[in-house]
């Protein structure tokens, strides 16, 4: 990915999601070739987030997922199943951005790693939240994948960034 312009560049968040493309992306499925390692199919969706719409990586999410959000943010936690999820944390970030043209997306992806079913993704995400101000914050996500969907999240970030949006900008 061309990291040397991320204004240019979608935000992949992880929160994070674009509002158009949530409701169609909630019962995608994922475009898996048996022959993808985990590691591919994750990059791959990452990379088609990173120009604005987040439904392939919102596709590779089971609908029986558990993802944790470590640490203290406002949202930190643990949510059961997709729709969950969805709710507590994906609709209202990504409703955070959708009255802007740069939508929250990945703009560098610092890297990707695999272990068994299990992969590693580190990667910062920017974007213009709806008050016009930029948000931007780096993140590890540690992803456990069956069947070529992720069935267990683990995401680590910074609070303080995270927190600012969500008490600044109101969904």
């Amino acid at each position: 990915m061309n990291t040397k312009h991320p204004s240019r560049r979608a935000v992949l968040s992880a929160a994070a999601v674009s509002v158009g493309m949530i409701g169609s992306a909630v019962h995608a499925k994922p475009n898996v070739s048996t022959n993808q390692s985990n590691k591919d199919i994750v990059r791959n969706a990452l990379e088609a987030w990173s120009p604005g719409t987040n439904a392939p990586f919102i596709a590779l999410i089971s609908e029986d997922i558990r993802w944790t959000i470590v640490g203290h943010s406002l949202i930190a936690g643990t949510t059961n199943g997709k729709a969950e999820l969805n709710e507590k944390t994906n609709l209202p970030f990504v409703a955070r951005f959708n009255r802007s043209s740069t939508k929250f997306r990945p703009v560098r992806i610092h890297g990707i790693y695999e272990d068994g079913d299990m992969v590693i993704i580190h990667f910062d995400g920017h974007g213009i939240a709806n008050d016009g101000k930029p948000y931007a914050n780096s993140y590890a996500w540690f992803l456990t994948m069956r069947g070529g969907r992720v069935i267990a999240g683990t995401a680590f970030f910074d609070s303080i960034a995270f927190n600012d949006l969500w008490t600044r900008v109101r969904p």
